[in-house]
């Protein structure tokens, strides 16, 4: 359905076609009568068109005038909605915080009432592929519906409202074989988007490839990825993560929402880590230099980074229990890249408290014949990284 500003866009000019034909049909009708005094044949016809075209538009009106009351009555329905939905998924985000993640219970798949093959699917296997498909950890919990199947896995997605009150896009990549174990935890890859209002592999659909592939060669465990959209209100996202480490997109709610649906996990420093490509590796460096208590490592891809603000920000951060884990990536040929990844590792290694404890790993060996082919090796690289320090770090 059209919102209700583009209902007006429609309404004014049909109204406005409306009074132009009853307009035209009084005058046509004016000088019909005008011409019976000098005994000219009258033709009723052009006026009674114009009135007929008139009562069409006017009744147009009247049906477009209705359906934008109504839309206002359903948009505020649905903003009183939303803002239960968020104090439900607070409620899920203490209730897994106070239950050992051996307590949990398996997440049990379900279907959307739309679902062809709502009662079909078993609680340990993932969803048979139907896009209406989802799961759901109890009937309060959030539902994540099936959107795809890219590099072999499952992605899903769900709307959960953010800090504004508004909704936003938060989509999950399954790697292949997820639910072949059903008392597997895997670890959490927070994939941070640049773009406010987007996920980050709405700008870079490929980005599961390069995670799939490192699980596929051997070189890291099996993770799940986790892509909230970025936060709203600023045109640089990354920036705000750096001054405000609180408005992260895989707020509260997100962690809670994810650890009551999926095998993951405890949110936290030892089971999830940050990932960001291109535009999206400041927010990921920003986030694991801020908050040591929701990230254990966090990849950086291909970025530009402030080197002073970042060091900056984790040196005002608190300490956490270990030293920042950073791993800044980027091709051989990609010579800025390299330039300004080893800027920031200088001025970490040079900050005040937390900052100069940074554990920083810089890749610039990376070298492919297309962008695209070097992106996805370094990816994979960055997937290796965090698996092995999360596994690491979970001992």
């Amino acid at each position: 359905m059209l919102r209700p500003p583009l209902l007006l866009l429609v309404l004014v000019p049909v109204l406005l076609l409306a009074c132009w034909l009853a307009h035209g049909a009084w005058r046509r009708w004016r000088g019909e009568k005008l011409g019976l005094a000098y005994e000219l044949t009258a033709d009723p016809r052009p006026a009674v068109l114009r009135l007929i075209g008139a009562v069409c538009c006017g009744l147009c009106a009247t049906g477009l005038a209705v359906v934008v009351v109504l839309s206002a009555q359903t948009g505020r329905t649905g903003h009183g909605a939303g803002t239960q939905r968020q104090a439900e998924a607070g409620a899920a985000a203490d209730a897994v915080r106070a239950t050992p993640a051996a307590a949990r219970p398996a997440p049990v798949p379900g279907a959307s009432a739309a679902s062809p093959a709502a009662g079909s699917p078993s609680a340990a296997s993932p969803s048979a592929g139907s896009p209406s498909a989802s799961r759901s950890a109890s009937p309060s919990a959030t539902r994540f519906v099936t959107v795809g199947h890219p590099a072999e896995g499952e992605l899903l997605q769900a709307d959960l409202p953010g800090a504004n009150g508004r909704l936003r896009a938060v989509r999950v990549w399954l790697p292949p074989h997820y639910a072949d174990d059903p008392t597997a935890r895997y670890p959490v890859i927070v994939l941070h988007a640049a773009t406010p209002g987007r996920t980050a592999d709405a700008e870079l659909p490929d980005i599961y490839e390069g995670v799939a592939s490192a699980i596929k060669l051997g070189r890291a465990h099996p993770f799940i990825t986790v892509a909230p959209a970025a936060p709203t209100g600023t045109a640089h996202p990354c920036d705000l993560v750096a001054a405000a480490p609180q408005a992260l997109g895989d707020d509260e709610v997100v962690r809670a929402a994810v650890a009551a649906a999926f095998h993951t996990l405890p949110a936290g420093p030892q089971g999830w880590g940050a990932l960001g490509v291109g535009d999206g590796a400041p927010c990921a460096v920003a986030a694991e230099l801020t908050r040591p208590d929701l990230y254990g490592a966090a990849a950086a891809v291909s970025g530009r980074y402030d080197a002073v603000a970042l060091a900056q920000a984790a040196a005002d951060a608190p300490a956490g229990p270990a030293p920042r884990q950073l791993f800044l990536a980027a091709a051989k040929a990609d010579g800025e890249g390299q330039n300004s990844a080893h800027k920031l590792s200088d001025a970490l290694r040079t900050g005040k408290g937390p900052a100069a404890k940074a554990v920083v790993t810089i890749s610039n060996v990376v070298q492919d014949f297309t962008p695209e082919r070097e992106r996805l090796r370094l990816v994979r690289l960055a997937a290796q990284y965090l698996s092995d320090t999360l596994i690491r770090s979970a001992g």
